[in-house]
């Protein structure tokens, strides 16, 4: 099964300064990823290419790093996503960035089920939280906040009991 989940927001900031919220990933200040909230993301060293970790179940390499426009992350679990997940940053004007994560993997196995019934779920709710992070360090504030819907509250639930 062929996957690919885009997630973008228009952002009042210029390409250099999203591309320094891509490059923070992971690190001790990390302003992208809603580490608060969800499981951090975590690597064997800083941020860049053959870097390995990940967050939570969810296992990755970084593929490729463009210091202030892009990175990659190749899976490397759970079983059955093969594929990256990416975060890119595109210049729309001189005061407007375009931030943009996509998911590209073929769901094989077990992933054809899980995927849509749990990954997915979670990972748009993580990745709007991530979009919010990024448009509060750039405006200030979130103009219009991502809610979790009652499912994704349900399977977060069912995970934080399962990892007691």
């Amino acid at each position: 099964m062929g996957v690919c989940n885009v997630h973008e927001r228009l952002l009042p900031a210029s390409r250099s300064e999203v591309g320094a919220l891509l490059d923070s990933l992971a690190g001790g200040a990390d302003r992208l990823w809603p580490h608060d909230t969800w499981p951090a993301m975590r690597f064997d060293r800083p941020l860049a290419e053959g870097a390995v970790g990940g967050h939570g179940p969810v296992r990755y390499t970084v593929a490729a790093h463009v210091v202030g426009t892009w990175v990659r992350f190749a899976f490397t679990g759970p079983r059955g996503f093969d594929g990256f997940h990416e975060f890119a940053a595109f210049t729309v004007d001189e005061r407007h960035t375009l931030l943009r994560h996509t998911l590209a993997m073929t769901a094989r196995g077990s992933a054809r089920l899980t995927w849509p019934l749990v990954w997915r779920p979670l990972h748009d709710a993580c990745l709007e939280d991530s979009m919010d992070r990024a448009e509060l360090a750039c405006a200030g504030e979130v103009k219009r906040p991502a809610r979790h819907t009652p499912y994704v509250r349900v399977l977060r639930a069912l995970a934080n009991r399962g990892g007691r």
